[in-house]
């Protein structure tokens, strides 16, 4: 019987929803359509409703919302958007669609030929000198046209999910990239793309589609909740607010009442500028990000979320915007198959109820991802080989003569079958023999199929249908300019509070370099005299420098954020206003507080004039020197855009600024042909605005010079070239104002019109620019084209691995074998109860966890064996790679407890990393080295010494071949994603790293993640063949196809938390393992050919442990399986009878010689194809040369007065400590590279930190050697100095060992900081102090007795002391100096004016040398001992 209680509870409730709903009837327009009905549960669980405005929804109810209509992603939405579909039916709304067209497309590329195209020295400058010829029309290098796309056609339609398949470098990517209109200017592009008919120039591309790139750029201080809001601000709503109007409208005329769930999401999405939006929730839930919202995305340096959480970043960014035409590359690199389905179901179920316009290239999908497509475009070698519904292609490829087996999903066979090497095992037709199918043959039979005939029928007629007014956009802008820039100033805050301790520092810096500079020029030292005049002018230069240099850290932060900037600005998500006027805008109060720290520290302290008025119109001028500076800075960064070119641009800019200021060289002393720059220096004018404020005060006006008749302030003024005029402070501060108004304006238009830099050039082998068979396939997106796929060189090398499957048995042939068989001894690892905890997140306890640590992996028990191939499974999050990397010993912090043995004795990681190897998941390398000097360079560090070089050799050559590398060997290994291999021979370089060294247990992260089936097969078959040879492999794997799967031997399966639900033996066909989940009760049986990996996820997510109301790691505790793995490891936790624990005499394989040997030998090539690192200082020393000749011309012959004594000082001081400082800040991204290497090849064993830190050291040498020999010799002539062999000798020394100090002072900087942006930061700290105690703004003898010490250990006043005294201790000629009578000699001058001894200039040169040796021991030292990766 019904409850009659329950239902007049209904019907109650019915009745105020009714009412609700008219009280929002009656509401005007505007106010309607922000106005919905929320349903809470209320805390007795009736459910309640209540009017929301949907702009203002809190945390609580938009999770609530979700949890409540999204609570199983792929079943929920479905029923979801049925819902809205039919709202939008019964009202008779048209949705917009999109439908793409694609005719006779066809991109080109220019490609360098062969090691031409390695980027080294000579390279780099005959490119240069060449481009310079091909200005004047003259042509010299071999260039070849290289075909990415050739005259592909087709066409992709609304509401149908397209597939992309392709072998890696088939174009696939630049074919996305031209139909989303962004591809690179420089390529060639024939064809044309259209949308709805309209052509390219009609709308605007970019902002109608959306493309998902396969790197992941994101800032790294930005948690995922907080990137995906700024998305969704930035890009708007697009016309889901103009559907909402008409939607209402007619809804009111029909008096059609709406689903209140239905009608809050519509509106909620609906709006513009909200915050935190509703689509953020639920594209968060989609994408099973909701679990890691709150953290932060991270970079190399700062842990953040895992490698295939951020790939669903990258996509999420791109969902969140009203955009429904999306061309999505890769989107499912680095996460397991339950994941790739769950987003791919959400995709196609938007397709199909919102008909949306999707266009996806997969690597591995499943077989149940693959049915979710309508349809398959395959693209091969730039051809398409198939494009139609997916129905069809297995019967086209069956009228080829090619059957697809019972076991293996259809996208793998797809990709595998237009492969040379894979071709034949798929051959069925036995009417004729086998022959090779190539490509374009294909290409021609598709033609000639049904489908293909009917593409062609098709693609003539023009586009019928009219298009729908909101299907295309026309502005590039689509939201209000005044949002687009509240959206961006509340991020720049939010990015500034994520960087504090960046300028906590800054001010620090400020106040402790105030500090010292107030105690330097004491008010008691200092008097109101002529002489003193100068310390006061010295004082006014230190502040001025200081705060110049201030902003020298604007430099790194902005290109820091240039990639992000680049990527969303060709996204259209922002014009460049919008980046660079928040920038501004924030930096005005920090500039503020700063400049006010300053003056409060220094003005009195130092006694400067005591007028109020004075102390704030200095303040004014710090100010405006601080903003200067940081303008000035940015558009350095914006300029270059590379790190290492940034700080040199920004150190010419400071040494042109300097020179000519009028401070270093008096204004009246400028060479006429440089008088020009002196006016447009901004620090001229600060100079000026600062002396006149200062020395026009009434105390140095009210006294007389020493002529009685001069005011003495004028005296100085007039001493030092400068105007004594009053209005000169006002026409310097607005001086300034406009420079800062000007390198804003300035920066703002570099960051609108250039691109970002390390756009790659295509390279290709000599043998294939012979022949001309293009068939070498384009490295995806980057173009760099290596022979990945068809070169026929590297199918005649490697006949052992032809006309094989993927069964292991066939491929261990002879050849890999061989390659495996230098001696190693067996070993097993067992574990037993691993727990792992981290110190709480202050994220989790800012929202009220009370525990101090939390639990990564829990109770972890199992074992691994040799000969036996184990993978180690789970959702992404579960704890795999955490596992990983405790058992492998690379955790760098954290606590672990619990039970490892090796072959039965405790594990000590010292001799554990020399049998080990560990495959890290980020593919870190060297940049500059090729493919086979990686090899050989990780061979003869970790290979014993009983191996001798010739075997080595053998041995690295063996495995190239094994891990298939031997045609791509002098290839160079480049930057992910930005140069260099792919991603797919990135990750076989990894392996083939770690096999070279021959090591008995080998831990493999997520060996196949970004792959295609046909490269993770390649692995695979490595993997496999490495195992052959009773190695112990563990592999996490995260999508792995059904024969990937089948491969493994046993299984440990995880869930989230770090549990374990299953550890044992796969079986036959998988067969145990389905046999266990089958048999508890509730879950789903496996279906017919479908993946048994991804059954058994999502046969043990979490909705199934929900649904069946069963803990599956308790399941697994209580099981059979549980006692048995407990058995295995009990007995491998004690050493086999006869057994010893492992044993090595020296920690390392090498002896230190031979750690330092082959450390220098890598750094030498790396140096050698560094042309941006070593020809920018090397050309940047050059023009240093030049201008500091040109501007002191012949200075060394003018000695008549002390003023031209104090210019030479000047220009020595200059012309080292500008280069200097250029050196150190160049040397810096170099090292902070190189160390992120050096830290994966310090943990496997491969050598210590000092041969290390030496070969870095030692490099060095031979390019500062050449440096300074030109520098020198420019600078000496041109100023002409005493031409005497002895004096040139000096110089050449001093020079020389002053560059070299300062290059190693930047390499320690980057060991002591975590990244070389805070290496910058530190650096320039010092460089302040430098300054100060050279000797050259306040001479020794004035410098106060407790700071003379400082002045003792400060490199640059020994380097100015060993050139003065060098070139002037020992002249007798006479010179003036006002107030001494008789006029004194220069020796006599230098030895009491300036405190130089020319007897110490043998002592003097020990030290220069001593400094440069403190340095680099410290640079040792600090990378042996301080870690900064966060593991």
């Amino acid at each position: 019987m019904e409850n009659v209680f329950a239902s007049s509870f209904k019907s109650r409730n019915e009745d105020e929803e009714a009412l609700s709903w008219a009280a929002i009837e009656r509401l005007p327009t505007y106010t309607r359509l922000r106005t919905s009905l929320f349903k809470s549960l209320a805390e007795d669980k009736n459910q309640g409703s209540k009017l929301v405005d949907v702009r203002k929804l809190n945390v609580d109810e938009r999770n609530e919302f979700i949890e409540r209509n999204f609570k199983v992603p792929e079943e929920d939405n479905e029923k979801f958007f049925r819902k809205l579909r039919d709202r939008i039916d019964k009202v008779g709304i048209q949705l917009p669609t999109v439908e793409v067209r694609f005719e006779q497309l066809r991109v080109e590329a220019d490609c360098h030929v062969g090691i031409r195209a390695l980027p080294t020295l000579l390279n780099t400058s005959r490119n240069i000198f060449e481009s310079a010829l091909g200005l004047c029309g003259i042509r010299m290098t071999m260039r070849t046209k290289y075909t990415i796309l050739k005259d592909v056609s087709g066409i992709i339609k609304p509401s149908r999910m397209t597939l992309l398949l392709g072998p890696p470098s088939s174009g696939k990517t630049t074919l996305l990239l031209a139909l989303a209109g962004k591809l690179d200017p420089t390529l060639k592009v024939q064809g044309q793309v259209s949308y709805n008919g309209c052509r390219f120039d009609e709308f605007e591309p970019r902002k109608t589609s959306a493309y998902v790139s396969q790197n992941d750029v994101h800032l790294g201080d930005l948690t995922v909740k907080e990137t995906f809001d700024y998305s969704a601000w930035f890009q708007g709503v697009g016309h889901r607010y103009d559907l909402l109007v008409e939607l209402d409208r007619r809804e009111k005329e029909a008096d059609i009442i709406p689903d209140s769930d239905l009608d809050l999401f519509m509106k909620a999405t609906a709006m513009e500028g909200a915050k935190n939006s509703l689509i953020t929730d639920y594209t968060l839930r989609l994408l099973g990000l909701d679990i890691c919202k709150d953290t932060v995305v991270g970079d190399e340096m700062t842990r953040g979320i895992s490698g295939g959480q951020k790939k669903r970043v990258t996509t999420g960014e791109m969902i969140v915007g009203p955009t429904k035409t999306l061309f999505m590359d890769e989107i499912s690199t680095g996460l397991d198959s339950s994941t790739t389905y769950q987003i791919v179901k959400c995709m196609q179920q938007i397709v199909h109820l919102t008909e949306a316009t999707v266009f996806m290239s997969l690597l591995q999908p499943d077989p149940e991802t693959f049915e979710l497509f309508d349809d398959v475009v395959l693209l091969s070698d730039g051809q398409i080989v198939y494009q139609g519904p997916k129905e069809q292609v297995v019967a086209f490829f069956e009228s080829c003569g090619f059957k697809c087996p019972e076991r293996k999903g259809t996208a793998d066979f797809l990709q595998e079958v237009t492969s040379k090497k894979d071709q034949e095992q798929y051959w069925v037709d036995e009417s004729k023999p086998y022959r090779y199918i190539s490509v374009s043959e294909f290409a021609r039979k598709f033609k000639a199929f049904r489908v293909g005939l009917q593409l062609e029928n098709e693609l003539p007629i023009p586009y019928e249908a009219k298009s729908h007014k909101a299907a295309l956009v026309s502005q590039k802008c689509t939201i209000p300019k005044m949002q687009l820039l509240k959206a961006s100033i509340d991020r720049e805050k939010l990015l500034m509070r994520r960087t504090l301790p960046v300028y906590i520092f800054k001010a620090v810096q400020i106040f402790v370099v105030g500090i010292i500079a107030a105690t330097v020029f004491l008010r008691t030292t200092l008097h109101v005299t002529y002489d003193d005049g100068s310390l006061y002018v010295g004082a006014t230069i230190f502040a001025m420098i200081v705060n110049m240099f201030n902003g020298f850290a604007e430099l790194s932060i902005t290109i820091m954020r240039l990639p992000v900037f680049f990527k969303q600005r060709d996204l259209l998500f922002y014009p460049a206003w919008a980046f660079t006027l928040p920038n501004f805008l924030l930096g005005v109060p920090i500039s503020v507080v700063e400049s006010f720290v300053w003056t409060a520290v220094t003005y009195y302290s130092i006694g400067f004039a005591p007028e109020a008025s004075r102390f704030f119109k200095q303040t004014l001028l710090i100010f405006l020197i601080q903003q200067m500076a940081a303008g000035l800075f940015r558009l350095m960064a914006g300029v270059c855009r590379t790190m290492i070119i940034a700080h040199t641009g920004g150190a010419l800019a400071l040494l042109i600024l300097f020179l000519l200021g009028g401070f270093i060289l008096p204004r009246g002393r400028i060479p006429v042909w440089w008088t020009w720059a002196h006016w447009i220096s901004p620090m001229s004018y600060a100079f000026k605005s600062l002396t006149v404020n200062e020395l026009l005060s009434p105390r140095w006006m009210n006294r007389l010079a020493s002529d009685n008749v001069t005011r003495l302030g004028t005296a100085v003024l007039e001493n030092i070239g400068v105007e004594q005029e009053n209005y000169w402070y006002w026409i310097g501060a607005a001086a300034l104002l406009g420079f800062t108004i000007l390198f804003n304006v300035l920066f703002t238009f570099s960051l609108t019109y250039l691109n970002s830099l390390g756009k790659p050039q295509a390279i290709i082998s000599p043998e294939v620019a012979k022949e001309q068979s293009f068939r070498e396939g384009s490295e995806e997106r980057s173009l760099k084209t290596r022979s990945t796929n068809g070169n026929d060189a590297g199918e005649i090398q490697m006949p052992k691995v032809s006309h094989v499957g993927h069964h292991a048995e066939a491929t261990t042939g002879a050849a890999p074998k061989r390659g495996m068989i230098l001696p190693f001894t067996p070993l097993s690892m067992s574990f037993d109860s691993v727990n792992y905890y981290v110190d709480m997140p202050s994220e989790m306890k800012g929202q009220g966890v009370t525990e101090d640590r939390l639990q990564l992996l829990q109770e972890v028990t199992g074992a691994f064996r040799p000969g036996i191939l184990t993978a180690l499974m789970g959702v992404s999050g579960a704890g795999k790679t955490t596992l990983m990397d405790v058992l492998a010993g690379r955790k760098t912090g954290g606590y672990i407890e619990g039970d490892i043995r090796i072959s039965g004795f405790p594990k000590n990681q010292e001799t554990f990393a020399r049998n080990s190897g560990y495959c890290e998941q980020t593919d870190i390398h060297s940049p500059q080295v090729t493919v086979e000097e990686s090899l050989i360079f990780s061979a003869f560090l970790r290979l014993p010494k009983e191996v001798n070089d010739k075997e080595k050799m053998v041995f690295v050559d063996e495995v190239m071949e094994l891990v298939e590398l031997t045609n791509l060997k002098h290839a160079i290994v480049g930057l992910p994603g930005i140069t260099g291999l792919s991603t797919e021979q990135r990750k076989r370089l990894t392996i083939a790293v770690e096999l070279v060294a021959n090591p008995s247990i080998i831990f493999m992260d997520e060996p196949t993640s970004g792959l295609d089936a046909r490269a993770a097969a390649i692995v695979m078959r490595t993997v496999r063949n490495t195992v052959d040879t009773g190695r112990t492999v563990v592999c996490t794997i995260h999508q792995p196809s059904i024969d990937i799967f089948e491969a493994f031997d046993e299984l440990l399966l995880m869930k989230r938390g770090g549990k374990l639900i299953y550890s044992g033996p796969l079986g036959q066909n998988s067969q145990k393992i389905i046999k266990y989940f089958e048999e508890i009760p509730g879950v789903p049986r496996i279906k017919e050919r479908q993946n048994p990996a991804a059954w058994m996820l999502e046969a043990s997510s979490a909705a199934t442990e929900v649904r069946l109301g069963i803990d599956f790691a308790e399941h697994y505790k209580s099981s059979a399986l549980y006692q048995q793995t407990k058995a295995v490891v009990d007995d491998l936790s004690r050493p086999s009878e006869g057994a010893s624990d492992l044993y090595f005499p020296t920690q390392y394989p090498q002896s230190t010689w031979g750690q330092f040997k082959s450390c220098l030998w890598k750094q030498w090539w790396t140096y050698w194809r560094s042309p941006d690192y070593n020809l920018v200082r090397y050309f940047y020393s050059l023009v240093t040369a030049l201008v500091l000749g040109t501007v002191f011309w012949q200075v060394g012959t003018q000695r008549e007065d002390a003023t031209e004594l104090t210019m030479i000082i000047g220009a020595m001081y200059v012309a080292v400590l500008f280069v200097g400082i250029n050196n150190c800040s160049t040397v810096q991204p170099i090292v902070a590279v190189e160390r992120t290497v050096f830290y994966r090849e310090r943990a496997a064993g491969m050598y210590s930190a000092l041969p290390y830190a030496l070969a870095q050291v030692i490099v060095e040498i031979p390019y500062i050697f050449v440096q300074t020999v030109y520098y020198s010799l420019i600078v000496y002539v041109t100023v002409s100095f005493e031409w005497k062999l002895a004096k040139f000798f000096w110089f050449f020394f001093i020079t020389f060992f002053s560059l070299l100090y300062f290059t190693y002072y930047g390499m320690m900087t980057v060991s002591i900081t975590p990244n070389h942006q805070a290496a910058a930061i530190f650096a320039s700290a010092f460089y302040a102090l430098f300054t100060l105690f050279s000797g050259f703004f306040i001479p020794k003898p004035r410098i106060p007795k407790w700071w003379t010490w400082y002045y003792y250990i400060c490199p640059v006043a020994w380097t100015v002391y060993g050139l003065i005294v060098t070139q002037y201790g020992d002249i007798e000629d006479r010179i003036k100096v006002s107030g001494i009578e008789p006029d004194p000699s220069i020796k006599w001058y230098v030895q009491n004016h300036f405190g130089y001894d020319s007897n110490f200039i043998g002592p003097t040169a020990a030290i220069l040398v001593a400094f440069g040796a403190f340095f680099a021991l410290m640079f040792a030292f600090c990378i042996k001992n301080i870690n900064f990766q966060n593991r």
